[in-house]
């Protein structure tokens, strides 16, 4: 267990692919969800010390750092990891294609944005990736309409949807990706391949253009 290597500071805590992926599935805000974005929003790994879990989670003591800890090892949320997982370097144009490659067997996906214009595509011809997008738009709205319906009745609280064949096989995808005030769409078109470092990475660069889109709004 991580808890039980607390003192020894040559793993790099970082979150895992579902970590990732829960960090930024929702608007709701929990303790875990806050530490996870912290640790994706590092330049360099978080040092597996004491020191530093108390210094980024939302608690008082060490021993509620090393339970919350424990807790979100439990649930697969994070890992230790000899080396840290950078984000890579450079303009978002062009780092996402390849990442995006990386979350598909088919290497289809896209990244859109709340108005439904695409940012990023892999693998779609231009004209699918924007008709792929507009639909994600209309899909977050529909969401919205009836998510007392889907969360309160049904007891559903994914917002993800999905075109699927006979078989319940996922033909395309849409993923929300809420990263501070903006709402992205994760759009894969076959099979995915979500439990990859590809998905930390993409969450990683989103957050990093968050954080510089808000310092770039307080300064104006």
């Amino acid at each position: 267990m991580l808890a039980q290597k607390i003192k020894d500071q040559s793993l790099y805590l970082t979150p895992t692919p579902a970590g990732a992926y829960f960090s930024v599935s929702g608007t709701e805000e929990s303790p875990a969800r806050q530490f996870l974005q912290k640790l994706l929003a590092q330049k360099e790994g978080l040092q597996l010390s004491a020191e530093d879990l108390l210094e980024h989670m939302p608690v008082d003591s060490e021993e509620d750092a090393l339970t919350m800890l424990t807790h979100m090892q439990k649930l697969g949320w994070v890992q230790g990891l000899e080396t840290p997982l950078n984000a890579p370097e450079g303009q978002l144009e062009a780092i996402l294609p390849d990442i995006l490659s990386q979350l598909s067997v088919s290497g289809k996906a896209l990244l859109a944005d709340e108005q439904g214009f695409y940012i990023s595509s892999s693998g779609f011809p231009h004209e699918t990736a924007e008709e792929l997008s507009g639909l994600s738009a209309s899909l977050a709205t529909l969401h919205e309409r009836y998510q007392g319906v889907l969360k309160n009745n049904l007891g559903e609280g994914s917002s993800a949807w999905g075109l699927v064949d006979a078989a319940g096989n996922s033909q395309v995808g849409f993923w929300p990706l809420f990263i501070g005030d903006y709402r992205f769409a994760l759009v894969i078109g076959g099979q995915p391949q979500m439990n990859r470092p590809a998905l930390i990475l993409l969450v990683c660069c989103l957050l990093y253009t968050s954080d510089a889109a808000d310092e770039h709004r307080d300064v104006g």
